[in-house]
């Protein structure tokens, strides 16, 4: 094979480009290719590549602009193309010279691996990525490891040129406003691995996931976006690999612009990362067709390649000391605790997160996010967070980017990491504090009632159901910004908290020492699967409650993937190495399982018919939201009310100025049931059937859903303001004024 070629400066004959970054259709538009990487820790760089059915190649990159290294490749027999051949090229973002199955990667042109005179064997000695990298694949399993897994971390991959090509057939972002939205977190795998209404080949797959079954399931349920675990090209952590487990939830990225190839199809996988990226499209246009939008849970915040001592797979080979966080001993600073922390205090890593952000939406019409430990991705260069940091203030001003949903994981393992109500404006957080707050109110709080305790009252479940307003209020946000949720796929399931005081996490083969021993949860006399039928009652309807808040709270509810028909996990309270029946959702639908489904479908339709009742600004207009509290004696809420050890029932009255449709929400948190008197409306503002606003002198209340089944026989049954009605033990009802 040919030497490489000398390096000239970026003069002479060599007409590359420092940018953009990756490889794309040089600016000859002669069909060759330009080659662009930041590497600032490498004096000169070579690409080493490999063209469909050849053999491999080394070529020098001459031009060097900055830290960023770049060249050209000619096509293999120069050619001037047509404009309309040229714009075809360019739609398609490759070249005839580097065209779309190509393998290649980057070696340092002193590097051991680089020298001699063949090309480097990247099957035998790991090459450089392309931190640009659109496909991923490996070329060669771990050495040494018996019985690897697809994704086993050591494995030899190569980055792979794919075209965007791809008929998107009209394609439109639903674009729902964010007081519409209901989220339903899931893992590409696991939703659909064991569901029996799509075909084998399909299960486990984004195609499974955009199958006609799973499609009306989420619709029927009545979510509106589906927000999947990473599925950014991801590796194994290196303890997984000697234990022979995998990284089943994916937070260890090896790709920031590779969709990972174990989600594709078996045929997908076949036709190379081209098929598996072009499968992955697919599923977003199919689910945009059925009105549902899709995020993507993004890890920018650190990368396999774990941590310091560890081999190159890309960034630490390109530029060690700019790519990760350092201190001033030269050690890593980690507010990950994976090993190492993306360094967002350089602006070539802010520009690689934008254009990998950008790439997403702009080529797979993807409608958000969710960023993995957000605020690593805000501290500056000396590793402080602050909401006015470059990539925020960039993300919120890129047009690219406009409308596109933003959720920030508000924390971090670092000094000063917890930052929930902080972010800016333009994006929602995840709201740890009201998943905290709901969980005291219906399970720790019983539990301690059940050995005699008093549970504490409901002034901070107030504040959850009103968005945790308050919170956000400094940032200029409303209760909009509030992601609430009560589970996620860190920690129990829904129907695990009700079941387990403690965790099992025995299949990690950690001990049992993993996961969070602070679950707020409570098995309700018996840990685990119980034979007393009272106590699988009562957990079902403290699962009913815990779903019931959530739909009803201010703010954007996120329901986890199975939660809806009472997943387990066993007790496992952090399965991300459990690629297997622990995590994947369970569909026999069980009477236990039908009956959650259908309550839950019934919450969100409740939910959803409140909504369409309130004019369009409801909720982004504080002033215009109405929400006033009463006791169980119908009076209005005093500040010793609220400060009552015990005082667990309070009544809330919903609604908006120039709405159509007001609610009660009445919370029973006591264990026995109370005698609740329906608030008295004289003097408050309400709404008329025009939509005008008048004095309310009286009302009548329409029961339209409970939580305790006692009362599922009495939807529509009519209460006149100031009647007592006895109200079931630790349940949730709504009614409608009239």
């Amino acid at each position: 094979m040919p030497a490489p070629e000398p390096r000239d400066g970026g003069a002479g004959r060599d007409a590359s480009r420092p940018h953009p970054l990756g490889v794309h259709p040089s600016a000859a538009r002669d069909g060759g290719a330009n080659v662009a990487v930041y590497a600032p820790g490498v004096q000169d760089l070579d690409l080493v590549y490999r063209l469909p059915g050849g053999p491999w190649q080394r070529r020098r990159l001459p031009g060097r602009t900055g830290a960023v290294h770049h060249g050209t490749v000619p096509p293999p027999e120069p050619q001037r193309l047509s404009a309309a051949g040229w714009e075809w090229l360019r739609h398609r973002d490759e070249s005839p010279a580097l065209p779309a199955g190509t393998e290649y990667g980057f070696v340092p042109a002193d590097s051991p691996v680089a020298t001699g005179p063949r090309a480097p064997e990247p099957a035998d000695r790991q090459i450089l990525l392309d931190p640009y990298g659109t496909g991923l694949t490996r070329l060669a399993p771990p050495p040494g490891v018996e019985d690897p897994g697809p994704d086993a971390y050591g494995g030899r991959y190569v980055s792979v040129i794919t075209h965007q090509d791809f008929d998107w057939d009209g394609d439109r972002p639903p674009e729902l406003p964010w007081r519409d939205t209901v989220v339903y977190e899931a893992h590409v795998k696991g939703l659909t691995a064991r569901h029996p209404g799509i075909p084998p080949e399909l299960r486990g797959t984004y195609a499974g996931l955009a199958h006609p079954v799973m499609v009306e399931h989420l619709t029927s349920l009545g979510i509106t976006a589906v927000e999947l675990l990473p599925v950014h090209a991801h590796l194994d952590e290196p303890h997984l690999t000697a234990l022979g487990l995998s990284n089943y939830w994916g937070y260890n990225t090896l790709g920031f612009f590779a969709p990972h190839a174990g989600y594709a199809t078996e045929a997908a996988r076949a036709r190379g990362p081209q098929g598996v990226l072009e499968e992955f499209k697919a599923m977003v246009r199919d689910l945009h067709r059925a009105g549902l939008e899709v995020y993507l849970d993004v890890v920018y915040n650190h990368t396999a390649e774990a941590g310091q001592d560890e081999p190159a797979y890309c960034w630490r080979g390109l530029g060690d000391t700019a790519y990760y966080r350092h201190g001033d001993d030269g050690r890593y600073v980690d507010v990950t605790g994976c090993g190492n922390s993306v360094n967002f205090g350089n602006p070539r890593v802010v520009q690689m997160a934008l254009d990998s952000l950008r790439y997403w939406v702009q080529q797979c019409h993807v409608d958000g996010f969710r960023f993995d430990l957000a605020p690593e991705l805000a501290r500056d260069e000396r590793h402080r967070f602050t909401r006015n940091h470059p990539f925020l203030v960039a993300v919120g001003a890129d047009p690219a980017l406009h409308g596109v949903k933003l959720i920030a994981e508000p924390w971090d393992v670092g000094m000063g990491g917890w930052q929930t109500g902080h972010f800016p404006e333009g994006w929602a957080d995840w709201n740890d504090r009201f998943r905290d707050t709901v969980r005291d109110f219906w399970l720790t709080g019983p539990r301690s009632m059940s050995v005699g305790g008093d549970g504490g009252n409901a002034a901070r479940l107030a504040g959850a159901l009103a968005g945790s307003a308050e919170m956000f209020a400094a940032s200029g946000r409303t209760a909009l910004a509030s992601l609430n949720f009560v589970t996620a796929h860190d920690g129990f399931t829904l129907a695990d908290l009700v079941a387990y005081d403690n965790k099992h996490n025995q299949a990690n083969l950690e001990r049992n020492r993993d996961g969070t021993n602070d679950n707020h949860s409570w098995n309700h006399g018996a840990e685990g699967p119980a034979r007393d039928a009272r106590i699988r009652a009562d957990r079902a309807q403290t699962a009913r409650n815990l779903m019931a808040t959530l739909l009803f709270s201010q703010g954007v509810p996120m329901i986890t993937a199975g939660d809806e028909i009472g997943r387990t996990q066993g007790g496992n309270n952090n399965a991300y190495c459990q690629d297997n029946e622990i995590s994947w959702v369970d569909w026999r639908l069980t009477p236990a399982a039908r009956a959650m489904l259908t309550a839950t479908k019934a919450l969100i339709t409740v939910r959803r018919e409140f909504l369409a009742g309130q004019p369009a600004h409801f909720s982004t207009r504080p002033d215009e939201v109405l929400m006033h509290w009463f006791g169980p004696d119908g009076e209005p809420m005093t500040a010793a009310d609220w400060q009552r050890p015990g005082a667990r029932t309070i009544q809330v009255l919903i609604g908006s100025r120039g709405g159509r449709i007001t609610g009660l929400m009445v919370v029973n948190g006591a264990s026995a049931d109370m005698s609740v008197t329906f608030p008295s409306l004289t003097g408050l503002v309400a709404p008329d059937a025009d939509g005008e606003t008048r004095e309310q002198v009286g009302g009548v209340f329409s029961l339209v859903h409970s939580t305790a089944s006692v009362l599922y026989g009495r939807y529509g049954t009519r209460f006149a303001s100031g009647r007592a009605q006895g109200v079931p033990a630790s349940s949730v009802s709504l009614f409608r004024l009239l």
